[in-house]
């Protein structure tokens, strides 16, 4: 049976640490794409640390319940990017991941400073928790979202790898990728794959830090 107490305990630490990671990994595609000419994602209002404007109800939820969702895609059109356009496709798509790479390094240093420096108490207990969240949750994201799968920003990030006539190669398959993606989740794969990797970058932050 579910345990309310535990849910809304749950909700308390995951759901604000998931709005902010969303939201500045959306916005992050929509500034680097304004930055390079594109004013689409900004005409469409997605140029915002507003997280009503990046997330999506059902993609929020799932992530939330099921650690597997999405928030809302950033509309981008390429034809208005200044000089490489396969390039900054995939400059594009990297920056959400990077930014998640930020939030958990950023989020890493809070929770050392919170660590060694705060006083015992329940503001700063929750920080602490809320934090640790925070980080896991980032680098979940960011492993996730680079996998080369469509629609995932590694699909894209792989195209502006590849050259330009091989390109079609990845987005031949991209009307399987939901697809691979469920049946990978599953199958239990997709955790094999995304864990040991989430796992060893938050080492990885931590010893930065010093506390490992």
């Amino acid at each position: 049976m579910f345990n309310i107490n535990s849910i809304i305990s749950n909700l308390l630490f995951t759901l604000p640490a998931i709005v902010i990671a969303l939201t500045f990994h959306e916005y992050a595609h929509a500034r680097v794409a304004y930055a390079f000419g594109d004013m689409t994602a900004k005409n469409a209002g997605r140029l915002t640390l507003n997280p009503f404007k990046h997330l999506d109800l059902v993609g929020t939820l799932l992530l939330i319940f099921a650690s597997f969702g999405w928030a809302k895609p950033v509309p981008i059109n390429p034809f208005f990017f200044r000089g490489n356009r396969q390039r900054k496709i995939m400059l594009v798509s990297l920056a959400g991941p990077l930014m998640n790479l930020l939030e958990a390094l950023v989020g890493a240093i809070l929770y050392t400073l919170i660590y060694h420096f705060a006083p015992y108490n329940s503001v700063f207990n929750y920080l602490y928790n809320l934090l640790y969240y925070f980080i896991q949750i980032n680098i979940i994201l960011a492993v996730f979202n680079i996998l080369p799968i469509s629609p995932l920003d590694g699909s894209k990030i792989l195209a502006g790898l590849l050259p330009y006539d091989k390109m079609e190669i990845v987005f031949k398959y991209e009307r399987y990728g939901m697809f691979i993606l469920i049946a990978l989740m599953f199958t239990g794969i997709l955790g094999k794959i995304i864990m040991p990797i989430t796992s060893a970058i938050f080492t990885l932050l931590m010893r930065l830090c010093g506390l490992y």
